[in-house]
């Protein structure tokens, strides 16, 4: 018997036990062990029902997600759960922690369930490019119905335990000890003589208007899940579900699981969920390097930045001082600070009693002195290096020895503003991206002396805050704005060329960005960018047309959604983009008074140019060693930036089109458009011939 699931029977209950630290994941050596107890219970007469469990913190919490690359032995998951739900007596699942994916699907081949008030059970296969495939498809919808049973699988959220017994998931709350309630549950069923209870014999209570609602949620997934394959898959084996009988169901749910296995949507989404794990391994942090203890934290700037970065604090319990240099500052931005949590609270993710909690975690001030007891300060202003400056030589001189000195700037030279102070090994930059209390990413920024407990510390802390950190060296833009710069530059050309925004942001948003980049400077502000290269000559190469768009929307004080006005305008009651002729015409007139060649690119032109001018300047921040690896650009990219999750990132999307045809591509591109631009970098060249990939390259780097 497998040491991971054990056995044992009391006053004639048989209990499973599988204990599988971290999660009880339904790995090879789970499946082997419950084979074989279902297997042997089958031919036993010493117990007259079953309870599964799981010990830990969880119950199985999906599957192990490596072998869908290496290949899943036999026994295969979905038999497995057939075998468990053929068991001649009652099953019983007790639920605690999280039941997700193949968990879910476990619990719902058992015959009956009981849930700790705390659990929650879900079905989140499809932010893998998967669908349940071990039954999951076919069992819940017969459990739920079937309209509930898509929600549930395309929503991707678990459903909290006394949802899930509303639904009819759950027979039971369990009051108190789960496991004294399961085998009181169970001894209950065998006092009733209830018999096992087979999901897959169960009738679905909405099979008769399968049609219609499988039409409406494909037409539903044909919005909100553009370019993906398995939310119209999961809707084909739900359609088997209310259509076929339970076995032949399951093999459409399996012919259907294999397709989408190896697909590059589920290539892509599993690549994602090992790279998020891999950016916390850093060459030079040791098993013996300690994080130091963050208990109080200061921020510097009680804008829109500040507010939000002293929110992600607050959220956890920390205390926080903010400073500005007037009180009418602080006092307008802790309203704003209030107004979002009050928001939260119309919403119902937050009760009034947290949102004072947590407001009365924030202090403010104009004196720096207050900061004489923080862990950490993190400076928050405008990009300007000499106000920067001023700040961190007046954080120097207050903050306590091994005090971590942070900066929030997303272009500046983070060496520089560290070389004025005394301590420039506590100096690191912590790139948040706006509202910095919802965006899930932070770029921690290692200085060239910055201590190796410091970068630990800041990867800690963006575990607890709730953010994903990706570690840059120091260069112009880090790694997300300086991929950013090219692939703007771009898009930008391509209207002086005679494209209009529309068709820019059109293009790049049916191929799957979040929003077009033209409609990210007016979200952002036209003149943040502007006033970027205005400080940093040196990057501003001798071309008239360079971002010239950009500055002419600035010089027209045209500087975006605030205004109404940028590349678009946003004078309707919805505040809904809108196309400017005004701008367009300005714009294309521009372009023919420098004498750029007047042209009208394509969709398949503005996303070449728009994407391999980006993954070119990825291939060189790999070279550089600014960025660790492949996939932490495609960290920072999904995270921080819209990229589509389902195409991978930046660089998985090269490897998956081919390097040899992007670098083919820029080479063409070299020849027929700027060529200062489009020189291909040398590391994608090198792959691209020897017919290698990204992924490749990060392998034979691997520490």
């Amino acid at each position: 018997m497998s040491d991971v699931v054990t056995l044992s029977v009391t006053d004639r209950i048989a209990t499973v036990t599988i204990d599988s630290p971290p999660v009880n994941a339904a790995d090879y050596p789970v499946r082997a062990g419950l084979q074989k107890i279902f297997t042997d219970l089958a031919s036993r007469s010493d117990f007259d029902a079953v309870v599964v469990t799981c010990a830990g913190r969880t119950f199985m919490a999906g599957a192990d997600i490596g072998e869908f690359d290496t290949g899943i032995k036999a026994p295969h998951h979905q038999d497995l759960f057939n075998l468990v739900e053929n068991c001649p007596k009652p099953v019983v699942a007790a639920l605690h922690g999280t039941a997700l994916g193949a968990g879910t699907e476990l619990a719902i081949a058992c015959h009956y369930r009981i849930a700790d008030k705390g659990a929650r059970i879900g079905l989140p296969e499809l932010s893998l490019g998967i669908i349940p495939g071990a039954g999951g498809t076919q069992r819940m919808p017969r459990l739920i119905g079937l309209e509930a049973a898509i929600d549930l699988v395309l929503s991707g959220k678990p459903l909290p335990a006394p949802k899930a017994a509303e639904l009819g998931l759950v027979d039971e709350i369990a009051s108190g000890d789960l496991n004294a309630a399961a085998q009181a549950f169970a001894k209950k069923l065998v006092a009733e003589g209830a018999k096992p209870r087979r999901t897959s014999q169960q009738g679905i209570k909405d099979a008769d208007k399968a049609g219609e609602l499988i039409a409406a949620k494909r037409a539903q997934v044909g919005k909100t899940m553009r370019n993906r394959t398995s939310p119209l898959k999961l809707l084909e084996a739900m359609a088997a579900a209310a259509t076929l009988p339970f076995d032949q169901g399951l093999k459409v749910e399996t012919d259907i699981s294999k397709q989408l296995e190896h697909a590059v949507e589920a290539r892509a989404l599993r690549h994602l969920f090992f790279a998020d794990r891999e950016v916390r391994k850093i060459p030079g942090i040791t098993k013996d390097i300690k994080a130091r203890p963050i208990r109080k934290v200061g921020i510097i700037g009680a804008g829109t930045m500040g507010g939000g970065i002293a929110m992600c604090f607050a959220n956890i319990g920390v205390p926080v001082t903010i400073i500005d240099v007037s009180d009418e500052n602080l006092q307008r931005g802790l309203g704003v600070i209030r107004k979002n949590y009050e928001r939260s609270v119309s919403r119902g993710s937050l009760t009034q009693e947290q949102l004072e909690s947590r407001m009365g975690l924030l202090s403010a001030s104009t004196d720096y002195a207050s900061l004489k007891d923080a862990d950490l300060a993190i400076e928050a202003v405008f990009e300007k290096m000499e106000l920067k400056k001023d700040i961190f030589t007046k954080l120097d001189a207050v903050l306590p020895a091994g005090a971590i000195l942070g900066t929030n700037t997303s272009t500046l030279d983070i060496d520089e503003i560290a070389a004025i102070t005394k301590r420039p090994a506590d100096v690191i930059g912590l790139h948040f991206f706006s509202p910095a209390n919802v965006m899930p990413l932070l770029e921690i920024v290692q200085g060239a002396k910055t201590a190796m407990d410091v970068l630990l510390t800041a990867l800690d802390m963006a575990k607890l805050i709730k953010k994903t950190g990706v570690v840059s060296k120091v260069c112009y833009g880090f790694i997300g704005n300086r991929m950013m710069d090219p692939y703007g530059r771009e898009a930008e050309r391509m209207v002086l060329e005679g494209a209009t925004p529309a068709e820019i942001d059109g293009a790049l948003e049916e191929w799957g960005m979040a929003m077009g980049i033209l409609a990210v400077y007016d979200m952002a502000g036209v003149e943040v960018g502007d006033n970027t290269r205005i400080a940093n000559p040196h990057m501003v190469p001798a071309d008239p047309s360079f971002y010239r768009c950009s500055s002419l929307l600035v010089a027209n004080k045209w500087l975006g959604q605030k205004v109404g006005r940028g590349y678009y305008r946003y004078d309707s009651p919805d505040r809904k983009r809108a196309s400017c002729p005004e701008v367009i015409e300005m714009m294309h007139a521009e372009g023919k008074r420098l004498n750029v060649p007047q042209r009208k690119p394509g969709k398949d032109e503005i996303l070449e140019r728009c994407l391999y001018s980006m993954i070119n300047e990825g291939a060189k921040l790999l070279e550089e060693g600014i960025a660790l690896r492949a996939s932490d650009i495609d960290v920072v990219y999904t995270a921080g930036y819209g990229f589509p999750r389902y195409r991978g990132g930046p660089m998985f999307y090269a490897d998956t089109v081919g390097l040899k045809k992007i670098y083919d591509k820029i080479v063409e591109f070299q020849k027929t458009l700027d060529p200062q631009y489009w020189t291909p970098a040398p590391l994608l060249e090198k792959l691209a011939k020897a017919g290698s990939t990204f992924a490749a390259w990060d392998a034979s780097n691997r520490t």
